[in-house]
C-alpha cells in the first residue's frame, strides 16, 4: 500500500476587505418603474393601513366595501374579476364583512343563480367615512404633486395595469 502524504497548499493571499459604502448608489434602480412603484405604494399603504385601522378594515376589504357602494347589487364575481381576487378568498372576505353587519347579500334581480352583494346601513357610514380618510390620505401622500401632475400620475399607472 502506498502511504498518503498531506499535501501542502500555497498559502493564498487574503483578498483585500471591501471598501466600506458611504452613500448607497441607486441610480440604476431609480430608473425602474416598477422599483419606483414598489416605493411609493410601500409609502402609501404603510399609512392607509394605519388609518383604516380605526375602522377595522384591511386594503382588500376597503376595496370591497367601496366597490359595494359604488355599486350595489354587485356579484361576487364581478368583485373577483374587478380586485383579482380569486373567489375561494373573496368568500371568507363576503362573510367577514357580512359578519361585521356591513353588508348583505340579496337575490339578483336578473340572475336567478346569483346573489348582488349590498350595503346595510352600518355599511353606508363606514365605506363613507373610509373613503373620505383614503381621500385625505391620497392629497397628504400627494402633497409636493400639483392637482395636473397628480391626475397624470393616476392616468399612467393606469395604462400599465
Amino acid at each position: 500500500m502506498s502511504s498518503v502524504r498531506a499535501r501542502k497548499t500555497p498559502l493564498q493571499p487574503r483578498p483585500e476587505p471591501a471598501p466600506a459604502v458611504d452613500a448607497v448608489d441607486t441610480r440604476y434602480l431609480r430608473t425602474l418603474v416598477g422599483y419606483n412603484t414598489r416605493r411609493a405604494a410601500l409609502a402609501i399603504i404603510e399609512v392607509f393601513m394605519e388609518r383604516m385601522a380605526v375602522y377595522g378594515l384591511k386594503v382588500v376589504e376597503f376595496s370591497v366595501l367601496s366597490l359595494v357602494a359604488h355599486n350595489p347589487g354587485i356579484t361576487s364575481r364581478q368583485l373577483c374579476a374587478t380586485l383579482g381576487v380569486l373567489p375561494p378568498n373573496l368568500v371568507g372576505l363576503i362573510a367577514l364583512l357580512e359578519r361585521r353587519g356591513l353588508i348583505e347579500r340579496r337575490p339578483h334581480p336578473s340572475d336567478g343563480r346569483a346573489m348582488g352583494v349590498h350595503l346595510t346601513a352600518q355599511g353606508v357610514e363606514l365605506a363613507a367615512q373610509a373613503e373620505q380618510t383614503a381621500a385625505q390620505l391620497e392629497e397628504d401622500a400627494t402633497a409636493r404633486l400639483t392637482p395636473a401632475e397628480r391626475k397624470t400620475l393616476i392616468r399612467l399607472l393606469q395604462k400599465i395595469y
